[in-house]
């Protein structure tokens, strides 16, 4: 089902998305919906993420939160990665100061049997929430969300976060059809989890890698492109497409390869440097998150920075090259909105 029909047209975002030339370079934050604001930590007191993840009203009131202090030019749907897979039944408790955490992590053939496929009855929640988003939210487009399928395996192998991804790398060495039953299970859940969202009004979707970086290029395209470029799939006639990685300078011309429209970059590489190595892509990104902790007169002048280095793009969405940091100013974030606004208003 397509949503070509009901999309504004006159959205920044949405024609940036397409390689069109939008009326101002568009800007939105990863993890905007939270995190830093203050009646986030309001709306939130008394709740679990999981528990705030399926309640409809909280996400759509949490998911407005930055669209109306802010003013950016997309909403990026409230939820966490786990979410899918904690409504298939996987024991996923997402512990605060550290994240996800599976009681029993998947190692054997015999797990891979425990991912089933996810089905909307799963998650009426998400449905609920996103009609309401719809509503209030008018011009401004939505973006669904999923993890990547190597994220998520990750979390399922190594039971909880992993700095070396260890355990994650040697089930892909020893036993590869174990990893792929994994794999393409999750790409299964992770795209119907989009296609879900998408049919309920979402105007794009974006797909985070988030440990990807971890892997070299030669194991990132056979343990991993192959599940990435499912789990897209099915929303690839639909909406535009959003890819990011953290760390994952050297799989850029992989992860294109996945299908998607966008190209999100991280803070690491320079947009003029990805702009060259990704001529037919449009690029989504990348101040530093931690550079909304210097004073104004710096942070004006990385967002101008950014700006610039962008301008050799097919097209450009302004964003931070990962997530906006828990302890950051919504007044400096609010200062880079408007800069970018300003700056490039045609």
């Amino acid at each position: 089902m397509s949503n070509e029909a009901a999309v504004p047209t006159a959205s920044p975002f949405l024609a940036a998305c397409r390689g069109a030339t939008p009326s101002r370079t568009p800007v939105w934050f990863m993890r905007q919906a939270g995190r830093s604001l203050p009646e986030y930590k309001e709306a939130r007191a008394g709740t679990t993420m999981l528990e705030a993840c399926s309640t409809p009203e909280l996400v759509a009131e949490i998911t407005m939160q930055p669209v109306r202090r802010y003013g950016v030019d997309a909403a990026i749907f409230f939820s966490d990665i786990v979410v899918p897979i904690a409504a298939i039944g996987v024991d996923v408790q997402i512990v605060p100061g550290t994240g996800p955490v599976v009681a029993e992590p998947f190692r054997t053939e015999a797990d891979v049997k425990r991912l089933r496929n996810l089905d909307p009855c799963d998650v009426p929640y998400i449905t609920e929430a996103i009609g309401l988003l719809v509503k209030e939210l008018g011009d401004t487009p939505l973006i669904g969300f999923a993890g990547a399928p190597f994220t998520l395996a990750s979390y399922l192998i190594e039971g909880g976060p992993s700095r070396d991804h260890a355990k994650t790398k040697a089930l892909m060495k020893s036993h590869p059809e174990i990893w792929h039953g994994i794999a393409s299970r999750l790409a299964a859940i992770c795209g119907e989890f989009l296609r879900i969202q998408v049919e309920a009004g979402a105007q794009a979707v974006q797909l985070f890698d988030s440990w990807a970086g971890a892997l070299s290029e030669a194991d990132y395209r056979r343990f991993v492109l192959p599940h990435s470029t499912a789990a897209l799939a099915g929303v690839a006639q639909s909406v535009p497409r959003i890819h990011f990685g953290v760390g994952t300078g050297h799989l850029l011309e992989a992860m294109t390869e996945t299908g998607a429209e966008v190209s999100g970059i991280d803070f690491r590489i320079p947009l003029d440097q990805a702009a060259k190595r990704l001529p037919d892509k449009v690029l989504q990104g990348n101040l530093d998150p931690a550079v909304v902790f210097a004073d104004d007169a710096a942070l004006l002048a990385e967002t101008d920075a950014v700006l610039e280095a962008a301008k050799g793009a097919k097209g450009h969405i302004f964003n931070l090259g990962h997530g906006v940091l828990p302890d950051s100013d919504p007044g400096k974030l609010k200062l880079v909105v408007d800069r970018v606004h300003e700056a490039t208003a045609r």
